[in-house]
């Protein structure tokens, strides 16, 4: 089997973890609470992933975890005060994409800065 495909040793099955987790609605309430501007993504279940709900700040700043189902996630926004749309239908704001590439950019330069001191690994 490949690495990839197996679960890290003590890691909780797909289903189980996140959907009805406290910690994830506490997640997603602490993000929502400390950003401006945050809107609601619901992503629709695959086959290889559970409900999500994807915020995503005005700055494009994003988090995402597992939701119990697409109803659910939209009342949990509503109960925020911020709009929830369908990621399946409206897609991804650009200022996430623009908020990844410039995190990249970022990375990749202090990669390639190396060690700031003596023994520290870049």
């Amino acid at each position: 089997m490949p690495r990839w495909f197996r679960r890290r040793a003590g890691s909780a099955p797909a289903r189980g973890r996140g959907a009805d987790s406290g910690e994830a609605l506490a997640h997603l309430t602490e993000f929502a609470r400390t950003r401006r501007g945050v809107e609601g993504f619901v992503e629709p279940r695959t086959t290889v992933t559970e409900t999500t709900l994807l915020l995503v700040a005005d700055d494009g700043e994003w988090t995402r975890r597992r939701v119990p189902d697409a109803a659910r996630a939209h009342e949990f926004a509503n109960r925020l005060g911020i709009p929830s749309y369908d990621a399946q239908v409206v897609g991804y704001p650009q200022r996430m994409r623009a908020w990844n590439s410039r995190r990249a950019a970022a990375e990749k330069q202090a990669k390639s800065l190396g060690p700031t001191a003596p023994g520290e690994v870049g």
